[in-house]
């Protein structure tokens, strides 16, 4: 969750599987076909819900953000004048750079938006995972927070905090710890024996930052993040329905079912139901049902239907009727009581279980969130995400910190950052010639990149001009480097004044900015 120096940020069970796809989040990512995170993952596309979007940051209108995980749940909030949070991390490994600010673009507008905005610096991985000394992350940690504050963060209306001086982090991550195993992190991470406990712990520490904004009451909350960090937000995801008091499902009848079963169960009773006679469908005939059907006309998913035929039949004559059903995950007998109390009309109460046969889903949710919080439990609900590409190096490939070519620090000599992007390869062809007579090819210059995420700022028509007189052949490499040179070294050059003018603020902001541990 956090964003490195190398502009990297996970990998879940099956990356390997995807084609040129390497989700690693400490090491570099590259990924050569975002198509593949779709298909792979199930990152859903920004481009769905950009017009539900209000004020849409330029990075989203670009599609530059390019992909979500549930983030409806927070435009819902946004639109509805409710709380809502962003939150994304920095492991301070070296300077601040273009890639970084991304992610400080994107926790600025969430907070122009209306949200509790956090930044963290995540000096526990840094140490942990990096081996940085505490006097190298104090200097790097400055660094990128009077960038973040330079930028427009407002530091009166947002939070700031560093991982090892947080004891709610801690503490949180300690509990969040007991519901996670070795087995997950190997299998999510690659940890092996050689990985040291100190590393293990800084992930679930990110678990903890990532569920933070949530401790004092629940609501959404959006991590923006590079894609290679998808399987930490995956992981708190998990985490957070691990913890909860109560889980909240559709059924059918008194027995359990699998998601697929369900299905079945459910296309049973919406065939077999009469609205005109009200008679009730029985368990055995839906089996019966289910038993005559092709598989053509209704699919069986992974071989379940055998399954759900059995408890079906086992069920006899017992009605099908759709119910809500609260299932006791990790209740105390005080808080389950006081669920049953809270659950209106009619109702079945079994040993773990409640059925609610007037409330919807929505609604029994945010019955058992309440009575949860109620009675010392979080509430969590699963964290949001947004996913931006990744920059390329100003060299091709990777942008990486050890290539210093490749990236453009915030903390560069303007004249210096003119020379790199004057430097830079770009998608030219070989001559001025064959560029007017084919046009560039803007999608895989780099020097494009550096107009459409961060020169152009919010003149759409600017980025848009740059890219048509490219791909037209008007826009010769020569002159569009002068020109994106240029606009970097007056964007350094007013950037690095306003981080001067922010020291105060940072002196003022409530964040350790030495490290108690040195």
């Amino acid at each position: 969750m956090t964003d490195d120096t190398d502009t990297t940020e996970t990998e879940m069970d099956g990356a390997e599987g995807a084609d040129e796809v390497a989700l690693d989040p400490w090491g570099s990512a590259k990924v050569s076909d975002y198509r593949k995170l779709f298909e792979e993952f199930g990152i859903e596309e920004f481009d769905d819900l950009l017009e539900e979007v209000p004020n849409p940051h330029y990075l989203m209108r670009r599609a530059i953000i390019f992909g979500h995980r549930d983030y409806r749940r927070v435009l819902e909030a946004m639109h509805e004048d409710e709380p809502f949070a962003v939150l994304s991390g920095f492991m301070p490994t070296g300077d601040p750079h273009i890639g970084h600010k991304l992610v400080f673009d994107e926790i600025i507008w969430h907070q122009q938006q209306g949200g509790d905005a956090y930044g963290l610096i995540a000096d526990l991985e840094a140490h942990s995972a990096r081996g940085l000394s505490w006097e190298e992350i104090d200097e790097h940690a400055r660094d990128y927070l009077l960038s973040l504050l330079a930028l427009g963060f407002d530091p009166e209306e947002g939070t700031l905090y560093r991982q090892s001086t947080n004891r709610e982090v801690q503490d949180l991550g300690f509990e969040l710890g007991i519901e996670a195993n070795f087995s997950e992190l190997e299998a999510i991470y690659g940890f092996g024996g050689e990985t040291d406990v100190s590393h293990m712990q800084s992930v679930v520490t990110q678990m903890a930052d990532i569920l933070y904004p949530q401790l004092d009451e629940p609501k959404p909350t959006v991590i923006p993040v590079g894609p290679d960090q998808d399987p930490h937000v995956r992981f708190a995801r998990d985490l957070a329905s691990r913890t909860r008091y109560f889980g909240v499902t559709e059924a059918y009848a008194s027995f359990e079912t699998a998601d697929e079963e369900r299905e079945l169960v459910a296309a049973a009773y919406e065939a077999l139901s009469d609205p005109e006679t009200d008679e009730p469908v029985r368990c055995e005939d839906a089996a019966e049902w289910l038993a005559a059907q092709d598989a053509k006309d209704v699919p069986d998913p992974a071989g379940v239907r055998e399954s759900a035929e059995k408890k079906l039949a086992a069920a006899g004559k017992e009605p099908l009727r759709p119910r809500v059903r609260f299932l006791d995950r990790n209740a105390t007998e005080e808080a389950f009581e006081a669920l049953i109390d809270a659950v209106e009309g009619e109702k079945r109460v079994f040993e773990e279980h409640i059925d609610s046969f007037e409330l919807d889903h929505e609604e029994a949710e945010e019955l058992a969130r309440q009575v949860e919080v109620d009675h010392g439990g979080y509430g969590f609900l699963p964290p949001s995400s947004i996913y931006h590409r990744f920059m390329t190096g100003l060299t091709g490939g990777k942008m990486s910190s050890s290539i210093p070519a490749s990236h453009i620090s915030l903390l560069d000599d303007p004249e210096d950052g003119y020379d790199k992007v004057k430097a830079a390869t770009t998608g030219g062809r070989q001559s001025a010639e064959e560029q007017r007579e084919k046009g560039g090819r803007p999608d895989e210059c780099p020097v494009y990149e550096l107009y459409a995420y961060l020169l152009a700022g919010d003149d759409d028509e600017f980025a848009e001009r740059v890219y048509d007189e490219c791909v037209g052949g008007e826009r010769l490499c020569g002159d569009c480097k002068e020109q994106a040179a240029t606009l970097m070294k007056e964007f350094l050059a007013e950037h690095q004044e306003k981080r001067e003018e922010v020291e105060e603020l940072l002196e003022e902001a409530d964040i350790e900015l030495e490290s108690p541990r040195r």
